[in-house]
């Protein structure tokens, strides 16, 4: 392999990382917002002292 051949193969690596970085998000994650509460409310033991 040659010297030109394996700096451009270097230089398209890093390149092609960079444009990963830098790119749009390609994640595909659902919309999520505030979800409401529905479970029950801490009630405190007069007992118990931690």
């Amino acid at each position: 392999m040659s010297l030109t051949r394996m700096f451009e193969n270097i230089i398209q690596y890093f390149s092609g990382a960079i444009a990963r970085i830098f790119g749009p998000s390609d994640d595909e994650y659902p919309l999520t917002g505030v979800q409401p509460f529905t479970g029950e409310s801490f009630k405190e033991h007069p007992g118990e002292d931690w």
